[in-house]
């Protein structure tokens, strides 16, 4: 089990990190109340931006890492920085009509 309170450097401040520090999903138009530990992390481990961007996210907004990486990315980490719940060219699309 990791700490439950620590502290790293993160985008030139000093961020306050463990299970046992309450925040807010860091999604723009998300209030879901989290914590900020290793479950609801961007990336591998708690200040490192190498492999994600090191913010916290509830579960809706957090997701596997890609294949072959461990922990869990926000969607634009995940996509590489693509959002993919937005139009795309090549997204399929389904009309339906009712007779």
């Amino acid at each position: 089990m990791g700490n439950m309170h620590g502290t790293v450097y993160r985008n030139g401040k000093k961020t306050q990190v463990g299970y046992g520090v309450s925040a807010t999903c860091e999604h723009p138009t998300c209030i879901e109340q989290i914590d900020r530990g290793l479950a609801h992390l961007c990336g591998e481990t708690h200040g490192d931006t190498e492999n994600g961007c090191g913010g916290y996210y509830c579960d809706i907004h957090l997701y596997m890492a890609p294949e072959g990486q461990t922990g869990y990315r926000c969607i634009l980490c995940r996509d590489r920085g693509t959002d993919p719940t937005l139009d795309s060219p090549d997204a399929m699309v389904a009309t339906f009509t009712t007779s």
